[in-house]
């Protein structure tokens, strides 16, 4: 994106990927997202920051990917009335974070709708979590609240409502349905029921420790939030990481996404009448599982990889175990994908079933897995690959239809893709070191790490502090951006449906609820 016709002046942003950063003036602001969306970009994320202790009012920060990398728009605006232009417009994503962003700061978007969606009364309406001179330990008698949820009238429509607590082990979420019939005319959600105070959490801890807090932020994608959060802190301390390291990490990222996927495939047959496919599904994302304990001391591989590099390292016993796995599922995923191609009962679920043709998945910045499953070829691991993919040719999977059977060839694709990457890596696997010190990190940097996890990509923001604490940190989940798409996903499919076409998305509560 050319930002001179604007007027902007970019400068480089510590970043594992191309990255500049620009300040602009409101209008600058609305004009550069119009460009970026012309130019096929999409919003990756936004966010503010409270800077009033050094003299500098609010930033609000507002990160684009094109073509090219990744823009950082910086819009100040000095203490007051305080207020930013509403970019719903452009980017329909933006709604839902322009709204959590002023649950948290007070600093509201200049748009209709104002409605909280991170605030779930647990705490005073006038105070706000991300102010630096908010009382973090402070405790308060939750309050109540009635949300405006939109409704549709007329004769036959009934509404559904679902959740917030659901059956089995899930997270809370609220939706939904009008309905005429069994047909969904409407659906809406309601996010935010176990805000964790995840950003407010990183300004008590150390730029050396905060990945273990950042692993944790959506326990099935904690390599790629992990990964992430070490690339915006090695970049801003300059930090050279092993060559080992680095492939370890993409062993690790990609052992993730086959076990994520190996689950979503057995349950979203198991969504479609078809108990076999969990069966079988199950068996297989437990087997991973056990190596994962076995080989890196974590079924979920949690907190290995750190700033500087991994935490653990393979040794030639482990190599051979996790090749023989290869095999195995190799041959155990083609042939249980044979069976449900051949399925009729399981196609006719999957086929037309939950659509987001090409156009409507740009048009509302759909990213990930189910982005690809509707004509968006986008892959952090292709597009912007930093080692060892710039070495290993991704090969990417895109499909047009956009419907759950899109959505499950991308996953069987993407599994057999990753098998073949984590032999590569093994076959091509440097000596050397696992691990390197952490430099000492600058005061007031900012630095942004960004790694395409199973689900689509995960942003990492990090501004370092005062004696190498965290100032502010913010991650941002690709499910910020694509469960606003599962509410048209539904639209003119019948209520029964909604299972499966959720779980087709598999969109992270917890990477969410921040």
């Amino acid at each position: 994106m050319n930002l001179s016709p604007l007027g902007l002046t970019a400068a480089a942003l510590p970043s594992a990927i191309p990255a500049r950063r620009a300040s602009a003036s409101s209008g600058q602001l609305i004009a550069a997202c119009r460009v970026a969306w012309e130019q096929d970009g999409r919003l990756v994320a936004l966010w503010l920051a409270d800077e009033r202790d050094r003299d500098r009012g609010w930033c609000l920060r507002v990160l684009l990917q094109d073509a090219d990398g990744l823009t950082l728009i910086e819009h100040a605006m000095p203490d007051g009335d305080v207020h930013y232009p509403d970019l719903a417009p452009i980017f329909p994503s933006a709604n839902r974070m322009q709204r959590a962003a002023f649950d948290l700061t007070g600093i509201p978007a200049d748009g209709d709708d104002q409605r909280p969606w991170l605030w779930m009364a647990s705490w005073p309406i006038d105070q706000f979590p991300l102010r630096r001179d908010f009382a973090a330990q402070a405790k308060w008698q939750p309050g109540e609240e009635e949300y405006a949820f939109v409704r549709v009238a007329g004769d036959g429509v009934h509404e559904i409502p679902v959740g917030p607590v659901h059956a089995g082990i899930i997270e809370p979420g609220q939706f939904r349905f009008q309905v005429v019939g069994e047909k969904v005319l409407r659906l809406e959600e309601r996010l935010g029921w176990v805000h964790k105070g995840i950003e407010k959490r990183f300004e008590a801890m150390s730029v050396a420790d905060g990945f273990r807090l950042a692993g944790r932020i959506s326990g099935d994608s904690t390599v790629a939030y992990a990964w992430a959060y070490a690339q915006a802190a090695e970049a801003i301390a300059g930090a050279e990481v092993p060559a080992r390291a680095a492939w370890l990490r993409a062993l690790l990222l990609e052992r993730e996404r086959i076990a994520n996927h190996l689950g979503d495939l057995g349950y979203l047959g198991n969504d479609a009448g078809f108990a076999f496919g969990l069966a079988q599904f199950s068996r297989l994302k437990e087997d991973v599982l056990r190596t994962n304990l076995a080989v890196f001391g974590h079924r979920l591989l949690m907190d290995l990889v750190v700033p500087g590099g991994v935490a653990r390292d393979l040794d030639a016993a482990h190599v051979e175990r996790i090749r023989d796995e290869c095999a195995m599922l190799d041959r155990e995923v083609q042939a249980i994908r044979d069976i449900y191609n051949d399925h009729a009962g399981v196609q006719d679920r999957f086929r037309n079933c939950g659509r987001v043709p090409p156009a409507l998945a740009r048009q509302l910045g759909l990213s990930g897995l189910a982005g690809r499953a509707s004509g968006q070829a986008r892959d952090l691991r292709c597009d912007f690959p930093v080692a060892p993919y710039d070495a290993l040719d991704v090969r990417e999977a895109v499909l047009a239809d956009g419907d759950v059977a899109a959505r499950v060839a991308v996953r069987f694709a993407e599994v057999a893709e990753s098998l073949r990457l984590v032999r590569a890596i093994l076959d091509s696997l440097p000596a050397g070191d696992v691990g390197a010190p952490l430099p000492a990190v600058p005061e007031h940097r900012l630095g942004l790490g960004m790694v395409e996890g199973w689900r689509g990509p995960v942003l990492v923001a990090l501004t370092t502090g005062e004696g190498g604490g965290i100032r502010r940190c913010h991650p941002q989940d690709p499910s910020w951006a694509n469960w606003p798409v599962l509410e048209h996903a539904i639209i003119d499919n019948i209520v029964p449906d909604f299972p499966l076409i959720n779980k087709s998305f598999n969109l992270s509560y917890s990477g969410h609820d921040l």
